[in-house]
């Protein structure tokens, strides 16, 4: 299926968006604003990439179908649909954690096939080691690469400063909120430069406070460490706020629907999401979710029974 890449009124391309891979022309819905930031070359393809499971009944569950698109150097992209539909499946394709059963994801034009180095993973929990401190947990991956200690700690400062923890380096996870945790598995994550951070909804079991308040360090992380953020969501506002692009999924088996770029300035504030600028992105994305019953999708129990228990064995290869 391809992706077509429209405005809220139909028919009226977004700027910078994608049609079937090509880049139509267009004018911008909101000429006056700042224009959003054009995408540069391709850092990551999606190929006709699809995944099947197998059922417990035998039976094939196409989980993800024919996904296309492109992803570019320094874009924040969003990964929106619906809950059970096919996003953390196509996460953890990306991010080398599960292989399509066809077609291909490249990275800087090489296939991904495992585990990258330059790839930094946030789940949406914060899977952090109990018996190790905030620093200590920060800086597990560079343990794991073989830098040396003082290097380690060095980095691992650096990015508990960068996600605003200066001062708890020494805590535990269980003296930190939800919140708190999640800055730690984020400054975990980006505690070898990665090229591309992937995440998969980290702030689904936040309230809505610390959630927005996330948000809002997200933004500031992501613009000063310059990485590619892919994030997983299913929360219309939260893609919104967020994002360079959205790539809207369709109900299982999840393909891309449509690929919307926001034309809005950064860094944006909260109080941007009571704009009817803001307004507009919103109603479009529920339109389209809501065009085919897609808010309504929820995984069938089959789906449940074939995909895989990954969690343990997420963070074993991503510490490998």
């Amino acid at each position: 299926m391809t992706a077509v890449a429209r405005g809220p009124v139909q028919g009226m391309p977004f700027p910078g968006t994608h049609e079937g891979g090509d880049r139509p022309g267009g004018a911008a819905l909101f000429p006056a604003g700042v224009p959003a930031r054009e995408p540069g070359p391709a850092l990551i393809e999606f190929d006709r990439v699809a995944k099947v499971y197998n059922a417990a009944d035998g039976r094939p569950v196409r989980a993800v179908d024919s996904v296309n698109g492109t992803i570019s150097a320094g874009e924040f992209v969003s990964i929106l649909g619906p809950s059970g539909c096919g996003k953390s499946t196509l996460m953890m394709m990306l991010a080398g954690l599960l292989r399509p059963t066809e077609g291909e994801i490249r990275f800087k034009g090489k296939p991904v096939v495992g585990p990258q180095e330059g790839f930094g993973i946030v789940f949406q929990d914060p899977v952090l080691f109990p018996w190790r401190t905030v620093q200590d947990n920060v800086r597990l991956p560079a343990e794991v690469r073989g830098l040396h200690k003082d290097e380690q700690i060095e980095r691992a400062r650096a990015m508990v400063a960068l996600v605003g923890l200066r001062g708890f380096e020494s805590k535990y996870p269980s003296e930190l909120s939800g919140g708190m945790q999640q800055r730690v598995a984020i400054a975990r994550a980006l505690s070898l430069g990665p090229s591309l951070l992937v995440m998969d909804e980290p702030f689904g079991a936040l309230d809505a406070m610390t959630r927005e308040q996330m948000n809002l360090e997200l933004q500031r992380i992501s613009l000063e460490s310059g990485a590619t953020v892919v994030f997983v969501t299913h929360s219309i506002a939260e893609a919104a706020f967020l994002s360079d692009r959205v790539f809207v999924m369709s109900g299982r088996p999840s393909t891309v629907r449509e690929i919307l770029t926001v034309d809005l300035p950064r860094p944006r504030a909260i109080e941007q999401m009571n704009t009817d600028k803001f307004g507009v992105y919103v109603s479009h994305l529920r339109s389209l979710l809501n065009s085919h019953g897609d808010l309504s999708c929820v995984g069938s129990r089959s789906l449940r029974r074939a995909a895989p228990s990954v969690c343990g064995s997420r963070t074993a290869r991503l510490l490998s």
